[in-house]
Formats: C-alpha cells, structure tokens, sequence
C-alpha cells in the first residue's frame, strides 16, 4: 500500500463525511420545522419516545444531531430530561440503518438485479436525479430531495474510494501482522471509541471498518469490540456539545454516555463468558460489511431492550453525577439547536406565538383600564411590556445568527416573518403601556370625558379588540382568511379616530370640553390608531408568509383603489357596526 493509497483513503473517508452532512442536512429541511416539537409532545411515554428517536433518526440520519437537539431542547427549558432517554435509545437503533445501506457495497452477482444493488451501480444515477432536481425543481423541497441524493451519492463514492484504497492491504503481511492487535478486545474497544471519537461520526467509523473488512482480514472476534468501542465514541459529540450548558442538559450527554458504556460492559462479559463456555465457531470466521450492519444492530436492540425498562434509573445515574447548582437565568433559546436549524426555527415560531398571546393581553387590560383604572391593572401592563420586552431582545438576536446558518427558502421566510411580527408585537406593548399612562393620568388629575367622548372611546374599544383579536388569531393559525379581514378594520379604525377628532374639536370651540381632556384623548386616539397600525403590518407578514397560494402586494395595491371586492364587502360591514352614521 502506497502513500497515494493514503491519499486515496483520506480522500474517500472525507467524500464520506461530507456526503453524510449533505444528506443528513437535507433530510432534516424536509423533515420540516415541527421536529422538534413533535418530540417534545410525543416522547412523555418512553416507548414513544423510543420509536420517535428511531424515527427522525432514520429521517435525518444522523443520532448525533438528535442528540445535540435534545441538549439544546432541555437546556431551553423546552423539554423534560425524564423524556430524553427513550429518545437516545431509538436514535442508536435508527442509527443502524446507515452501516445496512453501506453494506450493499460487499455485494457481489453476476445477476442484474442484485448488481443494481451495489453503490456503484445506482449511486451515480442518484447523483443524476439529484443535480437535475437542483437545477430544475422550483420548490425548495424537491432541491432538498436533490440535495439529500446528491449526499447519499457522494457518501457512497467516499465508501468505494477507502475500499479500493485498502484492497492492497489484503496480500500485505504487514498488515495481516498488525491485524493481530486488533484480537485483544479492550484495545479494540479503545480503537473503536478513539476514532469515533475524532471524526465525531460513528457511521464513517463504520463505513472505515466495513471498508477494511473486504480486505478479508477482519474477523468478528475483531469486529464485535470495535462496533462496542464505536458506540461509545459517538457519544463525544453530545459530550461537547454539554460544555457551557445548564445541568439538567449535561445530564442528557451522561444518559447517552451511561447507556452505551452499560450496554458495552454487560454484553462484553456476556459475549466472553458464552465464547469461553461454548467456543463459537464464527468469531474466527472473516466478517464482510453486511455481518458488520448485524452485529451494529445486534447491539443497539438488545441494550435498548436490556434498558428501556430503566430509564428513570439512567436519568438517576445522570442526576447524582451532575449535582444540582442554584437556579441561574437560562439562555432564551439554546445555540446549540443551530445544528438542527429547523427545530430552531420550529421553537422560535412557538415562542413568537406565546409572544402574540402576551401582546393581546397586554392591549386587552389597556383598553379595559382606560375607562375602569386600577393600579392592579398598572402593574400588570408594566410587566407583561417589560416580558414582551424580554422576548423581542432576545428572539430578535437570535434570529439574526440563526439566518446565517444555511436555511432554506421555506425557513427563511418564516424567520423573515417572525422578525418582522416580535418588533410589531413589542411596540403594541408600548402602547399599552402608554394607554396605561393616559388611564393613570385620568385618575390622579380626575379628568371626566363627555358622554359623547366615553361613548365614541367605547366604540374604538370593541373595534381595538376586535382587530387585535383578528390579529393575534390570525398569526397563531396562519389563517390568511383571518389577516386579510385586518386591514378592511384598520381602515375603519382610521376613520373612527378621525371622527373622534372632529368631534373633540367642535366640543371644545362649544365649550363642553377642555384642552386638558383633548391632550389625554388625542394620546389615547394616537395610541388607538398606531395599534391597528401594527396590528395591519402583522396580518401582511401572515399574507406574505402564504405567497405560494396568495399574493400580499396584489392584495395591498387592489384595496388602495377599493378594486378588491372582498375588501369592499369587509369595509362596508365594519363601517356599518362601528360607524353606521358615515
């Protein structure tokens, strides 16, 4: 073996790599962004949570992002430690699946069929289709399809290369003499583990031993510690990804720790004491990469099955090795879900939706207060704006790094529309609390509107309700039926505190109301009006966020002009219950 075989070796092992993330990559935008929240919903039972982890892990294929996820999930408070290990189990039995795929590469017939089994006979026309959906396919999910064809391919070419640049090792003594290392099992687990480890890839450790067993040099007495060994060194990754985390997070990297070294040391000894009672014939039998996929799924079952029944003991283990710390501030959301961009998405979307619940809130005890204040209700708004507050610093920074980490078109829209929604729900806040001011102001100095004012600020109180409930449910829902009835009602709006005006204006040159009143009524009219302002620039971000079956600028332009019939008819009723004397 030359050092152009090294090379060549290298070379393959990081075609491998790359393919690997490519497809891992692309499968999990089509995946979608409800990943993440699908196994928070659905993992409170641990058998559920044990075919989800096998699930999305076989989706995305790769168990060291499901697991990062999970750190980033329980370090943002989103999920329960107590519900991650089920997960870690089935995503090292959905793991699996990868070395099955690979070792189609040890195929061999003259027979067209099974020939149109092995890599190098589909893998280039996977490439094929994956390039032309690329550069065709208009929808972002069909060039994911691409993309994640293009991965597998070059995953599989990265495969053929480290094959053909061991096969000189078969007729190399040297080799065959170093081989003889590998026969003490704890420095097999150790090779195993070390290299895993460092290439943070149990499937390309895999791929590189199943490459290495067509030489015909790698028994399974050889074979068996290693894949232990592996198991464990792909563990590093969730064990990097704990540094800088809360505790109940690095408890998550001690459960997928704790389960790999238990299920290596209890089937270890099981294995050596059965080979020394009944001295199996096959552990000096040549394994070829389909006996490596078994032997790699062979493990992983019988752990999960040894250790389903006690994850509370493993997240016991993992709760006396990482002791408790006094509460600290937790990051909003976790960096660590960047490896999983879509899941970051997915939690983004959901705190920008409890932000919209907060903001309906806050304008809903606004307008209540104005006429019926309360220092209760003061201290409410002070704080539900200082949450919102919270909210929009902390959502809106992170929105921003996460735009730089390759979404797709799909996900940048949706990031697009979340940036544009928070900085609309914060300054709603505001207002409220400046309704909130005025309202204060009212009572402290005891100034009385007119039964003309108190009734005209009744109706703008039931038409800011309304919008602001339209809004709110409009965003929630993505109901686009639900946002394009906004901007009809803002109109309205428009014109109620215009009237309001022109009436405060002739009240005030007859004498029934005082320039002091009008200061406090034209803030709260002005207050009024920006809501409904905001409330409209949320309901387009929704319109543009369905710009697949529904064009927002047609829409804006046509109810500029009154073009739009269905625009018509929501003015007209709106100007009809709040305005019925225009």
């Amino acid at each position: 073996m030359s050092i152009f075989s090294v090379f060549t070796l290298l070379g393959g092992l990081a075609f491998f790599i790359y393919g690997m993330n490519q497809m891992s990559h692309s499968l999990e935008n089509i995946a979608g962004e409800k990943m993440g929240s699908i196994i928070n919903k659905m993992t409170k039972n641990r058998f559920v949570g044990l075919l989800m982890g096998c699930v999305i892990t076989i989706a995305i294929q790769s168990s060291s992002a499901v697991t990062v996820m999970l750190v980033g999930l329980v370090n943002s408070g989103i999920m329960n430690i107590a519900n991650t290990a089920g997960v870690i189990m089935g995503s090292n039995i959905g793991t699996t699946i990868t070395a099955w795929i690979m070792s189609l590469i040890g195929i061999s017939s003259d027979n067209v069929l099974i020939r149109m089994m092995k890599p190098e006979s589909f893998s280039p026309l996977l490439a094929f289709i994956g390039i032309v959906l690329i550069m065709v396919a208009k929808k972002a999910k069909r060039k994911e399809v691409g993309n994640s064809l293009l991965g597998f391919a070059i995953l599989m070419y990265g495969m053929m290369l480290m094959s053909g640049s061991v096969a000189p090792l078969a007729d190399s003594p040297a080799f065959l003499k170093l081989l003889t290392a590998f026969r003490n099992p704890l420095l097999g687990v150790l090779i195993g583990l070390v290299v895993t480890a460092v290439i943070q890839s149990s499937a390309a450790s895999l791929g590189m031993l199943q490459a290495l067993s067509l030489t015909g040099g790698i028994t399974f007495g050889m074979a068996i510690p290693i894949i232990m060994g592996q198991n464990i060194g792909t563990c590093a990754t969730a064990i990097l990804s704990s540094i800088g985390v809360s505790k109940n997070a690095k408890r998550v990297a001690v459960i997928h720790l704790s389960f790999n070294l238990i299920g290596t040391a209890v089937f270890m000894t099981l294995y050596f004491v059965l080979n020394a009672i009944f001295r199996f014939s096959f552990v000096d039998t040549n394994i070829t990469p389909m006996g490596i996929a078994f032997c790699h799924s062979l493990f992983n079952i019988a752990t999960t099955a040894l250790l389903l029944p006690f994850t509370k003991q493993l997240v016991g283990i993992a709760t006396r090795l990482i002791k408790t710390e006094p509460v600290k501030q937790v990051a909003f959301l976790d960096e660590r879900l960047f490896e999983t961009p879509s899941v970051a998405v997915s939690e983004c979307g959901r705190l920008a939706v409890a932000m919209a619940g907060l903001t309906r809130t806050s304008v809903e005890k606004a307008v209540d207060n104005l006429l019926h204040h309360t220092e209760e209700n003061d201290a409410a708004i002070a704080e539900l704006e200082n949450e919102i507050d919270t909210y929009e610093d902390h959502l809106g920074s992170y929105l921003v790094r996460l735009s730089g980490k390759g979404l797709s078109e799909s996900e940048n829209r949706t990031v697009a529309k979340i940036l544009h929604s928070i900085g609309n729900f914060e300054r709603m806040s505001d207002h409220a609390m400046n309704l909130a001011e005025a309202a204060k102001e009212m009572s402290e100095k005891e100034l009385l509107m007119s039964d003309e004012a108190v009734a005209e600020l009744e109706h703008l109180q039931e038409a800011i309700r309304e919008i602001t409930g339209l809004t709110m449910d409009a965003y929630i829902n993505m109901d686009v039926s639900l946002a394009e009835q906004v901007e009809p009602l803002e109109q309205v709006i428009d014109l109620l505190t215009e009237t309001s005006r022109r009436n405060h204006i002739d009240r005030l040159q007859s004498g029934e109301c005082t320039i002091e009143r009008g200061f406090v009524l034209g803030d709260i009219l002005n207050n009024y009006e920006r809501i409904s302002d905001h409330c409209s620039n949320i309901a387009v971000a929704v319109l543009e966020a369905d710009q697949d079956t529904y064009d927002p600028h047609e829409y804006l332009k046509s109810i500029k002009t009154m073009d739009n019939p269905r625009f018509r008819e929501l003015f007209t009723r709106y100007q009809e219950k709040y305005l019925p004397e225009v």
